[in-house]
């Protein structure tokens, strides 16, 4: 059946995750770099996720964190900063950058629905950013805010909008 096909999987990941953690040396003997990470984050993001957190105690780390920033956007690559931003600490500078690229990419999207989707996407996002307490937003809260303004029409943009205002109206008071 395809359950035991998939829980193999599963069972394979595991084993090749542990070996990662086991043997720190083994990230070394990776065929990984800076340039090939793109590849593993679109084909297999819960893996790049794993090296990434690994590689998170070497030097070359911020060189993986630069290719991130200069991503095309996509759902694994949100994915793999969301999830590597929840499990560790990362320089505020890297995660206002990358918020600005995704607005940025949004914005030169020409394809309406391809657009939208993105638009839904980058919301999603960072109203989850936002929630966990992993950005400050008042950093970069003009251009979430004007982000959401061009977006109204969109859904996950108002919703992300309100929150931001309610996020302001607790700070005043």
């Amino acid at each position: 059946t395809q359950s035991t096909g998939s829980s193999g999987i599963n069972a394979e990941y595991d084993r090749l995750k542990q070996e990662l953690y086991d043997k720190e040396d083994c990230l070394q003997s990776l065929p990984l770099s800076p340039s090939t990470l793109p590849k593993l984050v679109d084909k297999n993001p819960s893996l790049a996720v794993d090296i990434l957190l690994l590689l998170a105690q070497t030097q070359q780390f911020a060189d993986y964190l630069t290719v991130l920033l200069n991503m095309d956007l996509s759902l694994h690559s949100m994915e793999v900063v969301n999830k590597i931003t929840a499990n560790l600490e990362l320089p505020p500078q890297f995660i206002h950058f990358y918020i600005r690229n995704c607005i940025t990419n949004c914005t030169e999207i020409t394809d309406k629905n391809t657009q939208h989707r993105f638009v839904r996407l980058v919301c999603v996002f960072l109203t989850a950013l936002i929630r966990n307490r992993l950005v400050n937003v008042q950093d970069i809260l003009i251009e979430i805010q004007a982000f959401c303004i061009d977006h109204s029409r969109i859904r996950e943009a108002t919703g992300l909008f309100r929150l931001l205002k309610s996020l302001d109206s607790k700070e005043i008071s």
